[in-house]
């Protein structure tokens, strides 16, 4: 069977096809395979789009895109707010806070630039 992307709209629409079946005495696994779904899948969805309807998909879908959108930046300007008060002019850093400083840049410079690494 081929590899398809589902949209949230087809997703619903499966899901209250597997529901008709269902109700129709029909088993789980022969509704799903109906639809043309693996159970996995079919229980995956319904744990993830279970009681939605069309409307409140798109609504879903729109609030975590936003969402991942309004982290991102906040993330990145919490890691750099503690390291430049750290780095004022005309203040002088001692060993081991310009060792730390260096770090962390290093770090924020990593992370803007997507570079994941776990040390």
């Amino acid at each position: 069977m081929p590899r398809k992307r589902h949209t949230a709209e087809e997703i619903v629409t499966k899901l209250r096809q597997v529901d008709v079946l269902t109700s129709q005495g029909r088993l789980v696994a022969e509704a799903v395979r109906t639809i043309g779904v693996t159970e996995v899948t079919y229980y995956r969805w319904r744990s993830e789009y279970g009681g939605l309807k069309g409307d409140q998909v798109k609504r879903l879908k729109t609030l975590e895109s936003e969402n991942k959108q309004l982290q991102r930046p906040e993330r990145r300007e919490n890691l750099r707010r503690p390291l430049m008060a750290s780095a004022q002019p005309g203040r002088m850093i001692a060993s081991a806070s310009l060792h730390q400083f260096i770090w962390g840049m290093s770090a924020y410079i990593r992370y803007y630039n997507g570079i994941r690494t776990h040390w």
